[in-house]
């Protein structure tokens, strides 16, 4: 299997991305997995543009999109994208769309086609934190998520994709009372657990990963 896992660059004043820290951390293989790895602008029109041509050069059986969600507590592996896009802040080109669909003529939303309860599962048998999210929230994060999968859906691509979204690390809420973090050794175990899960399972597990709000 080769996967291109992919982490972004600082944006909002951050000196650093805990996304693109863990996925430079990676292997270049793990087991007879091979992993390309990149990182992609925190921008909206840019960070498409250089997955799409990422895809095409590389042309991976899986990819896999990492972000920051700063004040999450856990592993969040997201189970939607959705087709807008609301920025409460501008990206790294000072560019802010607000209440504008990514492709106009794409579907409402997407699901990921990874098995993310099945991740979710071998992660907390770890006793690594993790969790299904149900919002990739509506910046640049949603969007590359939403962007992969309608690309792979578009030009009918036998392709698996998804996004993880990881909290802060300890650099970085220093000046950050009382705000949640994860040791980024942590986080880089967990991918290598979450890229092995999704050469395990080619479907998903069926357990419950709902929430009641």
């Amino acid at each position: 299997m080769k996967i291109l896992v992919t982490g972004f660059e600082p944006f909002d004043n951050e000196k650093i991305n805990p996304a693109w820290e863990a996925v430079k951390q990676l292997p270049n293989t793990l087991e007879d997995i091979e992993i390309l790895k990149f990182q992609i602008p925190t921008a909206f029109i840019n960070s498409y543009e250089v997955l799409f041509k990422l895809i095409d050069e590389n042309q991976p059986d899986v990819v896999l999109c990492i972000g920051q969600a700063g004040g999450r507590f856990d592993f969040t592996i997201e189970r939607v994208a959705i087709n807008i896009d609301d920025a409460r802040i501008a990206d790294n080109n000072g560019f802010q769309p607000i209440d504008t669909p990514i492709f106009s003529d794409g579907e409402t939303g997407f699901f990921s086609t990874l098995p993310i309860k099945a991740i979710v599962k071998e992660l907390n048998k770890n006793n690594i934190p993790a969790s299904i999210s149900n919002t990739a929230g509506t910046f640049v994060c949603n969007h590359i998520m939403y962007a992969l999968l309608y690309y792979i859906k578009k030009h009918n691509l036998n392709i698996r994709g998804g996004f993880i979204h990881i909290p802060y690390i300890r650099e970085q809420i220093i000046n950050k009372k009382s705000t949640p973090y994860m040791e980024l050794s942590t986080i880089v175990e967990a991918l290598k657990i979450s890229i092995k899960t999704i050469k395990k399972y080619n479907k998903d597990i069926l357990v419950s990963g709902g929430l009641e709000f």
